[in-house]
């Protein structure tokens, strides 16, 4: 779906009109701070103490991106794999399966058992909310390929290389690329998880220190900053649909246009 300037300028407006009704609301009935600052607020706490929450949130970018890109290196290889290979795909897929059901909650506590309380563990948590989508997108991906074109392949005397690299992976492409939007906003999950866990720095560490403390705003300013790392990692992936896939903006570009009835 393309995003035009229109689009862009509504949800600005949305955002801004939304921080206006906050700000008002908590004026107009006089909310407690503890239970609900106003964004003047919040802007406020991470103004002041702008070095803090910088530092945190390196931390936790770092996490949540080194999370994602072993998610996506070891979910398309999985997929990979899944799809070329049916004992790997009886064996792996319903491991991989459970693996998503159990709650990463849960398996929390026993990662900082095996791995340790330092950032592995949050990597680690983020490599595992995050890779599901990626298996299970790419997989399709792979999968969903006209017959004729294999078909054509074979009658070219294509090896399984070529086939993956003109056939299958350009058709799995759009696939591979929702699946990584997805994994990018689990990743800061996983890491804030592992951070809520056993953590003593990143975001998800601060938002446990502004409950103990009561510092509401500190909280605000956490959530505010994870948000802020989601987008950028959502953007980036974006960024990289756009250049890799240039076959979609010249379908987008050369479609007809509509006239208008006289």
């Amino acid at each position: 779906m393309k995003t035009t300037k229109t689009d862009v300028v509504i949800s600005v407006v949305s955002v801004i009109a939304f921080i206006l009704l906050w700000e008002s609301c908590v004026r107009i009935f006089d909310i407690p701070y503890v239970i609900l600052p106003a964004p003047s607020a919040v802007i406020a706490e991470g103004l002041s103490r702008y070095p803090l929450y910088f530092h945190h949130s390196w931390i936790t970018l770092y996490e949540t991106a080194a999370g994602f890109v072993l998610a996506a290196v070891i979910g398309v290889a999985l997929s990979v794999g899944i799809v070329y290979s049916r004992i790997l795909r009886s064996a792996l897929f319903p491991l991989i399966v459970t693996l998503q059901i159990v709650p990463k909650v849960a398996i929390a506590p026993l990662l900082l058992i095996w791995v340790g309380y330092g950032v592995s563990s949050k990597i680690v948590l983020a490599l595992l909310v995050a890779f599901f989508p990626i298996v299970v997108n790419m997989v399709t991906g792979l999968s969903a390929v006209d017959e004729e074109l294999i078909e054509l392949c074979r009658i070219l005397q294509a090896n399984r290389w070529k086939e993956f690299l003109k056939v299958r992976l350009p058709n799995a492409l759009p696939y591979l690329f929702s699946s990584l939007k997805v994994a990018s906003t689990l990743a800061v999950i996983g890491a804030v998880i592992g951070e809520f866990v056993g953590g003593d720095s990143g975001l998800g560490y601060l938002i446990i220190i502004s409950n103990t403390e009561m510092r509401t705003s500190m909280a605000f300013v956490s959530i505010v900053g994870l948000s802020v790392l989601g987008l950028a990692l959502y953007g980036l992936i974006a960024a990289a649909e756009v250049l890799s896939m240039p076959w979609e903006r010249r379908v987008d570009s050369s479609a007809p246009a509509i006239a208008a009835p006289s």
